[in-house]
Order: C-alpha cells, then structure tokens, then sequence
C-alpha cells in the first residue's frame, strides 16, 4: 500500500490500509487515520493529524511554515483534518503561525484542486471550496458554505453557515449565513437553492428571509436592525443570523446589499 519511492520518516504514525503514493514526503510528526490515501509527490509535514478516509490529491504540500513573517522556524504548531475530506492536486494547508496554534478542517470536506488554506484557518464541515481559492489567515468558514472558484479571502474574516460565492470574487468583510455573495463584498440575496437542497423546510427558509429582509431592506442601518431584531421573536435560525451579524459589526462588518433583479428574485 506504501510505494517503495515514498519517504516516510520512522516517528510518523500511519493507520491501518493506508496507501501513499510514489515520492511523497511524510515526516516524523505526522498521524495519518485509516483507508486514507496519500496520492504522488505529497510533502505532509510539521504536526500533522490526519483523521480516517481522507483522500490526498497529487502534488498537495499540508503542514508547511504559515506566509507570516513574523513566524519563526521554532514555532510548535499543528495542522488538524478530521474524518472522510476529499483534498485534490495541488493544495496548500499551512500550520498555524502562532505557537500551540492550527489550521483546523472538520469532516466531509472537498476541497477541489489549487485551494490555498492560510495558517490558522477553521474549516467546518461539508463545505466546497471550488478551484484556486486563496484563504488568507485565521478565515473562518461554516458548516455547508460554497465557495466558487478563483474567490480570494482576506484574512480574520468569516463565511457564514451554507453562505455560496460567486468565482472570481473577493472579500474583506464577513458574509452572514444562508446569503449569496458575490463580486467585491456584495450580498445579492438569499442562498434558496442551497436551502431546499440541504433540506430546510419551508417554515425555515421563511424565518432567513425575514432575517434577511429586517437586516438589507427594512431601512435600517445595521446597528439598529440588530436593536429591532432583539423586539421580534426567532428561532433558532433568525438568532445564528442576528448572532453572527452582532459579532461581525465589532470586527470586520458585514458585506453590504447590492440591489438588482438578481437578488430581488432570490429574497
């Protein structure tokens, strides 16, 4: 299951049925679970843990020292991937920059080919993260997100839970959960198809885009939607909503609405 070209350092723990492919470079502080699969000319290095039934696409470098220049080479910290991602070519997964730090990946995760992950981001789980996506630093995205290809994230910002975005775009500010973003820090409306395809039914659909209606077209600024939003009663939906709208208007803020048919039609 291990090729004969494949260098694996003596001190790396590697699981039962794991197959690594030829001239890939697993070193000594690496767990790698069971049924994974380490595909060709893989370099996994630093701490490394590697939960079960992963699959390692050719050519993907994880562990490697974070872009940060004040990191130093001394530095003990980790990269953490959970249980059945699928990781394809060509993909870069730093460790976290601070010491005792990770760069942490849940379950069921497909990351497609070229994805940039930066040190320290949070990967929930079942998100896409399409083709040559670039994560800066400590960005945070949530359970069931889509992020198009080509889609560029400055770093410390947050995708919120099945939030989708637009390929080529880019984003400095958080996007709140269930929404559609696009362009450069755009909301165009919300995520419906993703919604129904993840089996929300049609009273919690109704309460996102009360939410969402409150927050983008009631007149108000944000601040004081939030204020309104604390007089109304919600589920558990509309709160992670105005949750995630409160804790982002102390750090980055929130993308802004860009009006048009598009996001009319969708809200």
């Amino acid at each position: 299951m291990i090729h004969p070209t494949a260098i694996i350092d003596s001190g790396a723990k590697i699981g039962r049925n794991v197959e690594v492919g030829r001239h890939s470079i697993i070193s000594s502080a690496v767990s790698i679970g069971d049924e994974s699969n380490i595909g060709a000319n893989v370099v996994i290095e630093g701490e490394v843990v590697i939960g079960r039934e992963n699959r390692i696409g050719h050519g993907t470098v994880i562990g490697g020292e974070p872009q940060d220049l004040s990191f130093s080479p001394t530095t003990r910290s980790r990269v953490e991937i959970g249980a059945r991602n699928v990781i394809r070519e060509h993909c870069t997964l730093h460790r976290g920059t601070a010491e005792g730090s990770a760069t942490k990946i849940g379950n069921e995760n497909f990351l497609m080919a070229g994805a940039h992950l930066g040190h320290n981001c949070e990967i929930g789980n079942k998100v896409i993260i399409a083709n040559n996506c670039l994560l800066g630093g400590y960005v945070s995205v949530a359970d069931g997100a889509f992020l198009g290809g080509g889609c560029v994230f400055h770093q410390f910002m947050r995708v919120g839970r099945f939030a989708i975005t637009q390929g080529l775009s880019a984003f400095s500010k958080d996007i709140p959960p269930f929404l559609i973003a696009a362009e450069r820090n755009y909301v165009f409306g919300l995520n419906t198809v993703g919604l129904r395809r993840a089996e929300f039914s049609s009273g919690q659909r109704e309460e996102v885009k009360r939410a969402f209606k409150l927050l983008y077209l009631s007149g108000l600024n944000t601040r004081q939607a939030l204020e309104k939003s604390k007089e109304t009663e919600w589920t558990d939906l509309g709160r992670e909503f105005f949750g995630f709208v409160s804790d982002a208007i102390k750090k980055r803020g929130i993308c802004p609405l860009k009006r048009g048919r598009d996001n009319e039609a969708s809200t």
